[in-house]
């Protein structure tokens, strides 16, 4: 029998054609991202020119930027605490027995498997300032509708909240994964040693579920800091610029003002974030993982 197609070697030829795909869809864009970013590139002319550092320069001069990235890290932290959070206590609801056990835990889902800009648009037309449902409520006590999406001050959080009401699913399922997993005998120990429910939750379940917490957390934070569909279909990232996230600042400056060399310094930008946030939460919690 040949034995050479079941050396290291041959086996390693299998990842080609990933490797070949995470080139082309990957790196490739990636790198041809940063090259222009150095130029002043409009996104549509054949003919562009480098101008060295100055997109970046200009990036960290920019109040908008500035504003922007707040924001950013607004959508990634904030939706990354809610929906881990939202998450968790609907998993500890639902790791249980009952009758419609699995109707909720779908009904808790559900968003999740539906477009984030459909949910934006369901959120808008509730929110919406002249025919908005919350404000026909509104009206029934007060002759004047508030203005929630209009609100540069109130606006970032709302699309916050919208994002975790849709994504907090996601967390509860992979935390009812992490609850499943535990031997119900430690459960039966704590019994026997006089442990109290709440004492339970604090010095088995939340140890337990540290490598849940990793990755529901880190999956999150990348969720929220490449936010798009909803604040498109929000707000538009308005008013002004006022909730846009560096993913719809980006795409205002590729397709509205036709800058698309310095929209690439943005996506370098967002990329950097993404990776640098990604990187450092997931060695801090892996080292977590290593303690408990």
């Amino acid at each position: 029998m040949n034995t050479w197609k079941h050396s290291p070697v041959w086996l390693n030829l299998l990842y080609l054609p990933t490797v070949l795909l995470f080139g082309l869809f990957i790196v490739y864009p990636l790198s041809k991202g940063v090259q222009i970013s150095f130029t002043n590139w409009d996104g549509f002319s054949q003919q562009f020119r480098s101008v060295g550092w100055d997109n970046y320069k200009r990036m960290f001069s920019d109040r908008n930027t500035i504003k922007v990235i707040q924001n950013t890290f607004i959508y990634g932290l904030g939706s990354a605490l809610l929906q881990n959070l939202l998450g968790f206590v609907f998993a500890l609801l639902l790791n249980r027995k009952f009758r419609t056990v699995g109707l909720v835990r779908t009904i808790v889902y559900l968003p999740a498997i539906i477009s984030p800009l459909i949910i934006g648009y369901l959120w808008y037309f509730i929110l919406e300032y002249r025919s908005g449902a919350l404000n026909d409520i509104v009206r029934l006590f007060s002759d004047e509708p508030m203005n929630f999406l209009a609100n540069p001050d109130f606006n970032v959080w709302l699309i916050t909240f919208v994002n975790t009401y849709q994504f907090a699913g996601v967390a509860m399922i992979i935390f009812l994964a992490g609850l499943q997993v535990i031997p119900k005998d430690y459960y039966e120990a704590a019994d026997i040693d006089g442990a109290s429910p709440l004492q339970q939750l604090r010095h088995v379940t939340w140890p337990l579920l540290a490598p849940s917490l990793t990755i529901s957390l880190v999956l999150n934070l990348i969720g929220g800091f490449k936010l798009f569909d909803v604040i498109i279909s929000l707000t538009d990232g308005g008013p002004g610029y006022a909730s846009a996230s560096l993913s719809s600042y980006m795409y205002k400056l590729y397709f509205g003002r036709q800058d698309a060399g310095y929209a690439s310094a943005i996506g370098v930008l967002m990329f950097a974030i993404i990776a640098i946030v990604s990187v450092v939460a997931l060695y801090f919690l892996r080292r977590r993982e290593e303690r408990l």
